[in-house]
């Protein structure tokens, strides 16, 4: 990174007041009725209510429009365990995507934990305060425990981005990259380098949407993971398969499908050369993928590829998917996120890329055209029909499946009046 960039960053960040978010006042607080509607003694008729019936706190505070995001900063961005104090600029940079994409408001929460027990009993705490929880920058495996304890013991949607987030902007962008292919997501075979987190969730989506788990190859730093290795985790059992390859070259050779969520440089062209015909390449890793482009399409002419960085088409984006299924999630007051929500909102965004791009989102990339193609398989972070579209295929998803207790939709939004 430039150091010149370096600074710019800095300066960003500190100027001209430290920091990327802060609160608003939504009432007025110009006379003295304001500020006794305000606080005392107006605040006691919502205080009285909400100890009446605890669902009206709906109705007189912001716990609807409010999401957590907390870290323990054992693994942030392509830092690591870097703290949670270290973290929060991270954090901080979630509030402002949920803000500027799904208009939802966030406190960052950044917990100091000896362990995930008292990380779990620290999130259970303070969750009455908000609509939902997203859970960030969490290792793996600690980050599953986590969650899945939080979901249980919740009323309100918690998500982990960096599983299921990666995981919905993978598989949508799969769906379209393997059309484009004439290939079926049953047939193919995939092998992703990473059993992380986010290549976990991946592939757990994968076969929710159909592809074949003994054709998903998942390989971390001890090779491919097999039935017959005795070091796995339960998360890692999970995608063992019966198989006599043992490495990323041999899992490479046939392959249909290469999802990297690892790091740089661990992809090469001679593996590249061995996939079968027409594949798709999603090299993830960032800012460095698994493989570059212009490597890649040295090497073969026939593949699709999606990379993590914005400089190259087809980017990966989490922000694709958070603010807007955590919009149609709070809109109909859903008690999760299923991963029928999160089915909803991957064909919500793998059809959005077929349909005819707005001219305010060619002006935005300085593009003259852009078409469903092997260029353009997702959608763009700006594409202002996301926050109609996306909310509304993961609020019919939670009315369905009756995890919603709010219906019919009265939020004021075009995605709102359809759903």
């Amino acid at each position: 990174m430039p150091t010149r960039f370096k600074q710019q960053a800095l300066d960003y960040h500190a100027k001209p007041k430290p920091g990327k978010i802060a609160t608003e006042i939504t009432k007025p607080c110009v006379t003295q009725l304001d500020l006794s509607l305000a606080y005392t003694p107006g605040v006691a008729e919502p205080c009285r209510a909400i100890h009446r019936d605890k669902e009206a706190v709906y109705d007189y505070t912001s716990k609807g429009n409010l999401v957590a995001v907390i870290t323990d900063g054992t693994a942030v961005l392509g830092l690591g365990n870097i703290g949670a104090m270290a973290g929060k600029p991270v954090m901080e940079g979630k509030g402002v995507l949920f803000k500027a994409f799904g208009d939802i408001d966030v406190f960052d929460i950044e917990v100091n934990a000896d362990s995930k027990e008292d990380f779990i009993k620290t999130v259970i705490n303070i969750a009455p305060t908000f609509g939902g929880i997203n859970l960030e920058d969490i290792a793996a495996p600690a980050c599953f425990e986590i969650e899945q304890a939080l979901i249980e013991q919740l009323d309100i949607p918690v998500f982990h981005d960096d599983q299921h987030g990666t995981a919905i902007i993978i598989a949508a962008s799969l769906i379209n990259a393997l059309e484009l292919q004439r290939k079926k997501i049953e047939d193919v075979r995939v092998v992703c380098l990473g059993a992380g987190a986010a290549g976990i969730a991946s592939m757990k989506l994968l076969q929710g949407l159909g592809a074949d788990p003994e054709k998903l190859f998942m390989i971390d730093r001890n090779g491919i993971i097999h039935t017959e290795r005795d070091d796995l985790n339960e998360y890692k059992k999970a995608f063992a398969v019966q198989t006599d390859k043992r490495t990323l070259a041999e899992a490479m050779d046939g392959a249909d499908v290469f999802i990297g969520v690892s790091g740089p440089d661990l992809l090469s062209p001679e593996m590249l050369a061995t996939m079968a015909p027409r594949p798709v390449v999603f090299a993830l890793s960032n800012p460095d993928p698994e493989i570059l482009p212009e490597l890649a399409y040295m090497t073969r002419d026939d593949l699709i590829m999606g990379t993590g960085r914005s400089d190259y088409p087809n980017q990966v984006n989490n922000v694709l998917g958070f603010p807007f299924i955590f919009r149609g999630a709070l809109d109909v007051r859903a008690s999760c996120i299923n991963q029928e929500m999160q089915i909803a909102a991957v064909h919500a965004l793998a059809e959005l890329a077929h349909q005819p791009v707005p001219p305010e989102v060619l002006d935005a990339y300085d593009l003259d055209t852009l078409v469903f193609g092997p260029n353009y398989i997702i959608p763009k972070p700006l594409d202002p029909r996301l926050i109609d579209t996306v909310p509304h295929a993961v609020s019919k998803a939670a009315i369905a499946t009756g995890v919603a207790r709010k219906f019919p939709i009265t939020r004021n939004s075009q995605h709102a009046k359809e759903a």
